[in-house]
């Protein structure tokens, strides 16, 4: 693998571990100061209408079709400028119409998102808080092209480090709304925007440096956008599936009291690793399998996606382990204080075990969605994204009744690994670029023996830890540096990696 991908990698994966730690503090912050109760539950569904539309728009549909027709532009600097000033100006106008009519409708975004709520308070404090909410859509949808131009270019840094400003802003404004009496459900809602404005502020100025400007003009329908919504719109309806996949989590939390906050408490925990690895790695593997296809490099295609793999089950599968065995301890460490009770806990913990066992499945569809994307197909991922959604639809709605909320995060990681099999039965016409290499073919199993030893010495861990009388905080400690220590450890020992290949590493 060229250092250049190594270096994407990690420092993608660097800023967005710090983005989620900082998150885990903000999170930390509004389950002690809100709990799960009624204002906690409404900010959450109104902050999700803006993200659910953002991940549809712009990290979804929008830069899946831009960034691989942007990044083969770039050998002629004057045509790629024009291009990404014409996308730039398109996406305005559509998403700030998007958002004007969404600010007028919002009572009946509210209800398909959080049926349940009609008829009690939340449902009008989501209304609220998502009117004020939702133009950090247009300002994140335009930081988030910006990134593409950044990332296509080898620039990650600050694209990477934008979402950390939403958290300190966010811990911020509760610090300051804590302090000074404000209401802290209308104080979360009015930091949304002013997150938006910081991080647009500051991959805007990168891009700026480094020669790309953007502002926006009238938008024109040129043959490079009609190719853009070409390969977009298959996209953006994909995006749509897999956002119907998230609302019906939703509409079913909703029905459960406290269960929206359960389920998104749950969520912030297993996404640190999501976050970390998936983001990595699809932001850095799209542009660069997009380049080795057009050099009709198959053997370097290979290589990015078998290392990409390997990168993404040498990290994943350890932490679906463990989140799995220390989910209680995690959960009532990080949140049980103040508003958020031991019943809170245990609910929580539940929803995270159930989301432990999709994680791998997450990371992999981001692995294996850019071979399709780098192809410009975005067509075939939606086929496959619906089929998940009917698959998600039947298992949530069907065990609703039986076993409450949890149908929710089963349908959701079931979903994700129906996706991930079609995703791979798929890549059988594909060639050379997407077949694993020797070295991934000999490390998948020694990695997934490894991080099953080490679930097991977790498990005895935590039964001494619990005899032991250790306080919570250094007792999770020692379950995770124990745990880290333990995998790294049976890595060598199982032949998962070799000496030689982590010098080389090192080393690039």
């Amino acid at each position: 693998m060229k250092s250049g991908l190594v270096r994407g990698f990690l420092s993608v994966g660097i800023w967005t571990f710090i983005s989620r730690v900082s998150g885990f503090v903000r999170d930390i912050l509004m389950a002690a100061w809100l709990g799960t109760g009624p204002v906690a539950e409404a900010f959450l569904i109104a902050l999700s209408l803006p993200n659910m539309f953002r991940r549809f728009f712009a990290e979804g549909a929008f830069n899946t079709a831009f960034v691989p027709i942007f990044s083969k532009k770039l050998e002629d600097r004057a045509d790629a400028e024009r291009f990404a000033a014409q996308a730039f100006s398109g996406l305005f106008t559509v998403v700030l119409i998007l958002t004007a009519l969404a600010m007028i409708a919002m009572p009946g975004l509210v209800w398909l998102m959080a049926s349940g709520f009609a008829g009690d308070e939340r449902f009008a404090l989501a209304v609220e808080y998502g009117r004020i909410t939702f133009p950090y859509i247009l300002l994140i949808s335009l930081a988030s092209m910006i990134s593409g131009v950044l990332n296509a270019n080898g620039r990650f840094t600050a694209a990477a480090a934008a979402p950390v400003l939403l958290n300190l802003l966010f811990i911020v404004a509760m610090g300051l709304g804590r302090w000074l009496g404000w209401d802290l459900g209308l104080t979360l809602a009015w930091a949304t925007p002013l997150t938006g404005i910081a991080q647009l502020g500051l991959v805007w100025w990168d891009a700026h440096r480094n020669g790309w400007t953007f502002r926006p003009r009238r938008p024109r329908l040129t043959p490079d956008m009609r190719r853009l919504l070409a390969v977009a719109l298959p996209a953006a309806f994909a995006g749509g599936v897999v956002q119907l996949n998230l609302l019906i989590g939703r509409q079913v939390g909703s029905r459960f009291e406290g269960a929206i906050g359960w389920l998104a408490y749950s969520d912030r925990l297993y996404q640190l690793p999501l976050g970390v690895v998936g983001a990595a790695v699809a932001v850095v593997l799209l542009p660069e399998l997009a380049r080795r296809l057009r050099a009709e490099d198959h053997a370097g295609g290979q290589s990015a996606y078998s290392r990409a793999t390997e990168f993404g089950l040498f990290l994943t599968l350890p932490a679906a382990f463990a989140i799995a065995v220390i989910a209680e301890p995690m959960v009532a460490t990080l949140f049980e204080r103040g508003q958020f009770s031991a019943h809170d806990t245990s609910q929580t913990s539940k929803a995270l075990i159930v989301y432990a066992l999709g994680l791998p499945a997450f990371v992999l569809q981001k692995i294996l969605q850019p071979l399709y994307f780098a192809r410009e197909d975005t067509k075939t991922p939606f086929r496959f994204a619906a089929m998940s959604m009917v698959v998600n639809a039947v298992v949530a709605f069907g065990l609703m009744p039986l076993i409450g909320f949890l149908a929710a995060a089963i349908g959701t990681t079931v979903a994700a690994w129906v996706m991930v099999g079609q995703l791979w039965w798929g890549t059988g016409a594909m060639g050379q670029a997407a077949r694993a290499d020797a070295r991934l073919l000999r490390a998948a199993p020694r990695i997934a023996l490894a991080s099953a030893l080490m679930a097991l010495a977790l498990w005895f861990m935590k039964g001494w830890l619990d005899t032991a009388g250790i306080g919570r905080i250094p007792g999770l400690a020692i379950l995770v540096f124990g745990g880290a220590v333990i995998y790294f450890a049976l890595s060598f020992a199982t032949g998962a990696y070799r000496l030689s290949e982590l010098r080389a590493a090192v080393r690039r």
